[in-house]
């Protein structure tokens, strides 16, 4: 009897023991901190992903992020144009908060020209808790050597750091930036890793795809963040036969070429896919897909039924194909019709991270309301602004107010559109109740108070920088 009763009491231990195991593991498991990943597009059309209803492209890598998680109706970005978006994506704070109103110049000497370091990035938050984290592709947040991304939070970069850049090798014909004379010339520098240039063989999207699926594959074992900016498919227009082949049917060479771009970026969202998944880890990693702005009207981008253009605050110009993949945490197949915003990005992340953000964010964790967890709408209202020209915009629910001048005419216009009968923003609503009017103006004026003037001048300010800054381009060799 002694003999079974000390039989059953180690036969229980060791049930108790294995039985703990499996709970610690567990509760390890699901607390593990998410990876993220942001896949950003550059001047992409809002009609241009086929999970936007594209009949003349094919995007089933990046239509996966969306069917295979949230697409999001009404996903805005903080700017029309390159550069301050950005600025909103990487802190998750407008950019008219900090005075980053303007696109950057190629300044590398002017400390101004890029994010203020007053400024978190996302790979500084999420590098408390021990994020490892790689910028790839397109930087614009400041050529000077303090603004790069080693010096903002970032362990590694493989990319360029100005507003665009060619995409074939034999292009690229400056080794360093000494020998940058112009603001455009920078599109012909070697690529740098980390801080050093190299010397890269392939078309750019595909080494930019490559970097990124070696970067999970080294870093697999513990969270990491990862922002992904591609160029594609911002000008120049340039493709390989590989990608042209898929649209010999399009006879417009320049929307062929654009439809490639794509096609390429795609191609790379499938290869991050597959190695995220070789690596076990695609459950637990939030993928963010976006465009930093709407399509440019001389890239021959789609931007839908939206109105206007990247530059411009129509929706054509703020409002971008938006999509996030996260199976832990969001149901496959969920189509999100609240407005939500780029500002989110870094809330979402830091909020899953437990990191602890130093300044206030203006995005917010948008999680719990896909989920439903949180009744209600993240956001009461959005707001744009773009200072040189005065022009501005804010969406409250379905209402928007839209005040700009036509450049032409010098007229300023005030358009008031119910964007979920008219999209298009075709019908002013000029017989809206006054109350209404009044309270998306004071909304705006509130929030304007709130934001500064911009710190530098910028690329539509080029020839008056360089007047003012005759030493502009005189810079040491790296």
């Amino acid at each position: 009897m002694k003999g079974l009763i000390t039989y059953f009491t180690i036969t229980l231990c060791i049930i108790t023991a294995f039985s703990c195991s499996q709970i610690k593991k567990a509760k390890t498991k699901n607390s593990e901190k998410p990876n993220v990943i942001i896949i950003l597009t550059d001047d992409q059309g809002y009609g241009d992903v086929s999970f936007n209803g594209s009949t003349e492209i094919s995007t089933p890598h990046i239509d996966r992020i969306a069917y295979e998680g949230v697409k999001f109706n009404n996903g805005y970005v903080t700017y029309a144009v390159c550069g301050p978006s950005r600025m909103g994506l990487i802190t998750g704070r407008y950019q008219d908060r900090f005075g980053g109103s303007r696109n950057p110049l190629w300044a590398p000497n002017d400390i101004n020209q890029g994010l203020p370091l007053s400024e978190e990035t996302m790979a500084d938050v999420l590098g408390k808790e021990g994020y490892k984290s790689i910028a790839i592709g397109k930087w614009h947040l400041g050529a000077h050597n303090d603004l790069r991304p080693l010096n903002r939070g970032f362990d590694e970069f493989y990319g360029f750091l100005t507003g665009g850049h060619k995409y074939f090798p034999e292009e690229w014909t400056l080794s360093d930036i000494s020998q940058v004379k112009s603001q455009f010339d920078a599109y012909r520098t070697k690529l740098l890793r980390n801080n050093t240039r190299v010397e890269e063989q392939e078309y750019l999207t595909d080494a930019l795809s490559r970097e990124a699926v070696d970067f999970i594959d080294r870093n697999s074992q513990k969270p990491f963040f990862m922002y992904l900016a591609y160029n594609a498919p911002h000008a120049p227009l340039q493709a390989t036969e590989k990608y042209l082949n898929r649209f010999k049917n399009v006879s417009d060479i320049k929307r062929r070429t654009y439809l490639a771009m794509v096609s390429a970026v795609d191609d790379g969202v499938g290869q991050i896919l597959s190695k995220l998944e070789d690596k076990g880890i695609d459950d637990n990693t939030m993928i963010f897909f976006l465009s930093d702005n709407g399509g440019a009207i001389k890239n021959a981008s789609y931007n839908g039924e939206l109105s206007g253009w990247k530059g411009s605050l129509f929706e054509g110009g703020i409002h971008v194909p938006f999509a996030l993949r996260w199976p832990k945490m969001i149901q496959k197949g969920v189509e999100y019709n609240p407005m939500i915003s780029s500002l989110d990005i870094m809330a979402t992340a830091v909020a899953f991270s437990e990191a602890k953000p130093t300044n206030n964010l203006d995005g917010v964790n948008i999680v719990p309301f896909i989920r439903g967890d949180v009744k209600g709408v993240p956001h009461e209202a959005l707001f744009w602004r773009k200072f040189d020209d005065k022009d501005y915009a804010v969406r409250q629910g379905e209402l928007k107010y839209l005040s700009i001048k036509d450049r032409k005419t010098n007229v300023r216009t005030t358009s008031y559109f119910d964007l979920q009968n008219d999209l298009s923003e075709k019908n002013n609503l000029s017989d809206l109740e006054e109350k209404q009017k009044e309270s998306l103006i004071r909304k705006y004026k509130k929030w304007e108070g709130d934001m500064m003037m911009p710190k530098y001048l910028g690329l539509l300010q080029n020839s008056e920088y360089t007047s003012l800054n005759p030493n502009r381009f005189v810079t040491e060799v790296y």
